[in-house]
């Protein structure tokens, strides 16, 4: 349908107000919220994603192409709720605690929402036993842990054994991530997946679900 084409190719340039109108359009047309929602916003920022990756575009252009799906997406979220469709998952994600660095996380925020995913961002400064506490209160299946300095890393080991304490380890996945991060930390501190960058953190999470 071309205007799924034309929400998708709109929210690429983050052109958030053409977006807003295109999927108000979409919603008089009668066209599902889902579809409208998978074919239009969220195969929009999947090119985003991939060209992210590969190095064809750069923070500013993900932040816009998010602000655009957002926007499209805040339409579709009563009509979503109302027929019943539920996110593909939850996941809650922080800076850990003595950091205060946040773009990385953000735009690991945006690219899981993107795939269609409920993120509850904790912020910064985020304890191990927030991370624990919203996991268990909320029903998350994935706790995402960034970290922008060494001297936080090691807040995340910590994380994984507060949910082993919890004893919520075996129902939850915990992803790590940030520049000092690496996969061999990863597997020192008993998390169970570091992601190098934005995009592949969304894909690894959906993988994860599935």
């Amino acid at each position: 349908m071309s205007i799924l084409n034309d929400i998708s190719e709109n929210l690429q340039r983050g052109k958030a107000k053409v977006v807003k109108e295109l999927v108000q359009q979409a919603i008089d047309d009668g066209i599902p919220a889902r579809q409208i929602l998978e074919e239009g916003l969220i195969s929009g920022m999947n090119v985003v994603g991939e060209k992210f990756k590969a190095n064809e575009a750069f923070v500013p252009e993900v932040l816009v192409a998010a602000r655009a799906m957002n926007m499209g997406t805040a339409l579709l979220k009563p009509l979503l709720a109302e027929s019943g469709v539920k996110a593909t998952g939850k996941v809650c994600i922080g800076t850990v605690k003595g950091d205060l660095h946040d773009i990385g996380k953000n735009l690991v925020k945006m690219m899981m929402e993107g795939k269609g995913l409920e993120v509850i961002d904790l912020g910064v400064d985020v304890s191990p036993e927030q991370f624990v506490d919203t996991a268990k209160n909320e029903g998350c299946q994935i706790i995402c842990c960034s970290a922008l300095l060494t001297t936080t890393m090691g807040v995340m080991g910590d994380v994984v054994k507060a949910a082993e304490s919890a004893g919520i380890r075996d129902s939850v996945k915990i992803m790590v991530g940030g520049a000092p991060v690496t996969d061999t930390f990863c597997q020192q501190i008993g998390a169970d997946k570091y992601t190098p960058d934005a995009a592949t953190a969304a894909d690894t999470a959906v993988a994860m679900l599935a």
